[in-house]
This record gives structure tokens, sequence and C-alpha cells, in this order.
């Protein structure tokens, strides 16, 4: 079966990854009873060969994923608060915005990022698809629109009279079937001089770390910024800065405003670019070789799990969030290998992992099983994980890292 380009409308023809067939990595089972009932979708990604976008060939429907109970609120995270707080100092601070001023941010889920500005005495709107999350932000006092981001909402909120100085949009890009849609919105909404930021996995962190993990349905694409700045440019927008950042390990954040505006490409931009072009971004064979990396990944944890089965020692998870989904999945872990795992998070407690129905329980019942090994499945908060459960050491329990390479803290 041929697929095309979700942007370019080319042929695709370079596979990166073939993750088999998986459920959707957010869609948590309630109990046993629900395996049955359990769907898997093909998880397959591709490159575009003319605009480099690197996407999965399934377009699963988005308001099936981003539905009233979709699981992920940002506010469970304390290291992505304190990030967030960082971002509205530093764009008030660097772009002189006031009480005159409003930021609207697209996919603003429980409100984490707007309380700052809003804090500030800055105008809010924040545009959320996910019912729950917005209601959370409503109670905040944080005027929140329940809707999917595109041209039609952007031209709807410029008729109401909302036109903004700072649009945000933090790990969505990745997340819109219809990415030009989505871009051509932030060029309506934008004030002439508006400046938008965009935050979301950079691709040559990915493939450097071999983070498959991060491949999921909701995941349509996964980004370079060669591949931004054609999109943008084809949809009213133009970069003129990037920001390398630490966040879901490794990942830019993209300044950006109205194709006619006047700033200067930055240093920071040139340098990227380069390189991007020298890690071999335009050459398909970087791409190909990702693929070929992520078995090697897997044999190594599931020869750590047998050892583990060997020694008669327990596993457990840390984190049941998507990219752990995605990891135990591929690697065909069930609850045979990891006995269960735990999760802040009080509306994934009590639930089955989708794929590998491994059960959900709080961070306390680590203390009641007291289990040998802890396997980190966010790693790109290994530090805030690690640091908040030292008391595992008293048993002699330990940390395991398994990606890129396994690692036993």
């Amino acid at each position: 079966m041929s697929h095309q380009c979700r942007f370019c409308s080319a042929p695709l023809t370079t596979v990166v990854a073939d993750l088999g067939s998986t459920p959707w990595s957010n869609s948590f089972l309630p109990d046993a009873g629900a395996i049955a009932r359990e769907r898997s979708f093909p998880l397959k990604v591709m490159v575009c060969s003319e605009c480099f976008l690197v996407q999965t060939t399934e377009n699963v429907p988005a308001d099936e994923i981003f539905n009233a109970d979709y699981a992920y609120l940002s506010s469970y995270s304390t290291s992505w608060l304190e990030h967030a707080k960082r971002y509205a100092e530093m764009m008030t601070d660097r772009f002189g915005l006031s009480a005159d001023s409003t930021v609207v941010e697209v996919a603003s889920n429980d409100g984490y990022l707007l309380q700052y500005f809003a804090a500030k005495g800055i105008s809010v709107l924040g545009v959320e698809p996910a019912a729950n999350a917005a209601k959370i932000a409503e109670s905040r006092g944080l005027p929140t629109k329940v809707a999917f981001f595109g041209k039609g909402i952007a031209e709807a909120l410029v008729e109401s009279g909302v036109r903004a100085d700072v649009t945000a949009a933090n790990n969505v890009l990745a997340h819109v079937p219809d990415i030009a849609d989505f871009v051509s919105g932030f060029a309506i909404l934008l004030k002439h001089d508006g400046v938008s930021t965009f935050e979301f996995p950079h691709i040559l962190a990915m493939i450097k770390g071999i983070q498959f993990d991060t491949i999921y349905h909701e995941h349509y694409s996964y980004m370079s910024l060669l591949a931004v700045e054609r999109i943008f440019g084809a949809c009213g927008l133009t970069v003129f800065d990037v920001e390398e950042i630490p966040t879901h390990g490794g990942s830019l954040r993209v300044f950006a405003q109205k194709a006619e505006g006047t700033r200067a490409a930055t240093d920071r931009l040139l340098a990227l670019r380069a390189k991007e072009e020298a890690f071999g971004l335009k050459e398909m064979a970087t791409y190909e070789q990702f693929g070929t990396q992520i078995e090697g990944v897997c044999d190594e944890f599931k020869a750590f799990l047998r050892r583990a089965k060997t020694e008669g020692k327990t596993v457990a998870g840390y984190g049941a969030a998507a990219k752990g989904n995605t990891f135990l999945n591929v690697c065909g872990v069930n609850s045979n290998d990891i006995a269960f795992v735990v999760d802040r998070s009080d509306i994934k407690q009590g639930k089955l992992l989708p794929g590998s129905h491994i059960p959900v329980y709080a961070p306390s019942h680590i203390e009641a099983a007291k289990p040998d090994y802890l396997v980190i499945l966010p790693w790109n908060l290994t530090d805030e994980i690690v640091n908040s459960n030292e008391y595992i050491r008293a048993w002699g329990g330990r940390f395991v890292v398994a990606i890129p390479t396994l690692q036993i803290v």
C-alpha cells in the first residue's frame, strides 16, 4: 500500500521504523474484562524525501484519542511546571509583554502555563480539545475554548476580537494530523508583529538517543528544524530563532513571525541549520539506520528481565507514560515480566496498561511490594524520579533505565 506525505503529498518510500501493531499509548484498560475488546493499530514511521517530514502512516482519528477522558495532565510533573514558569518570564522580558498584551496557548491542557502569564496581569486564552483538562483550567480562572485549533478556529477568534501578541504551542505540533491547517491558524491569529513559539521533540535527539519510545499513534509527526522551516514557510510563518532545550529527551523551541515580519535570523538559527545538515538529516540513510538500532535496545532489556527472573528478583516500573507503553509493547513485555507500574496520576491508578496489561498502582505500592528493580519508563525524568524514590535503596532496590542502553543505577 502506498502512502503520501501528509504535508506535501509526495509519495513516501523510506521507512524509518516499523514497530508492528500496538494499542494507543494512552488507552488504559479499566479492568481485565476489557482486554478482549482491545484494538491495535499499525505503528510505522516513514520520512518524506521531499520535505523531510517524518510521520506515521496511519491517520488515527484525533477526536477518538483526545476525548473527554484524555489521560495526560501537565501539572503532575514538577519539572514541567518549572519549565513553564521560566518560559513565561523569558517571553515577558524579551518581547515586553504587559497588561495590554494577549497570550494564547494552543493545547493549553489544564492551564499549567497560562497561569504564569495571568499572574502578571497579562490577558490569556487557552484552546484545548480535551474537555476534562479545559475544565480544570477554567476552575483556575483561565478562560479556555474547547476545540481543535486550526484555520477555522483562528478566523473565529479574530472575528470575536482576539489577536495574539504571543502564541505558545508546546508538544502539540506532533499531535496534529493536518499540520498545514494547524500552522496556518497561527499566521491568522498573530498581531502583525506577534511571535509564535512551538516546542517539540527534536528528531535529531530521537535518532541519536534511539528514543523509539517517543513514537506513538498520537504523534503523527517527528520534526527537524529542516522540515519545520519548509512547513511554516508554506503556511505564512517565518522562523527567526530557535533554542535547543532539554525537555522530552531533547526538544526545539522555535520562534516564528508572520511572513512579512522584520526580525532577522539569529546566529542560533544558522548554527542549528548547519548542525542538522552535518548530522545527515537530508540523507535517507540517517533515518533508515535508526530502525535497525531499535532491536538491539529491546534485546538488551529482555536479557535483563530474563536474568532478574532467573535470580528470583522482582521488577516494577515507574511512570505509566505513553512512551513507556510504546517501549513495553515493542519489546513484547507483559505482567509476567514486570509485576506492576506506579504512577502519581490518580486517573491511571487501578487500570491496566494498554497492550502489556500491567496493573497501575499509586506510588505508595512500591513501599508495600519492595521490588528489587524499578524500571524508570519516562527516562527524561530520571533525576526527578530517582531523587523522590531513594528510599528503595533501604531494601537493596535499584533503578533501571533502558534507553539508549541499559543502565542499572
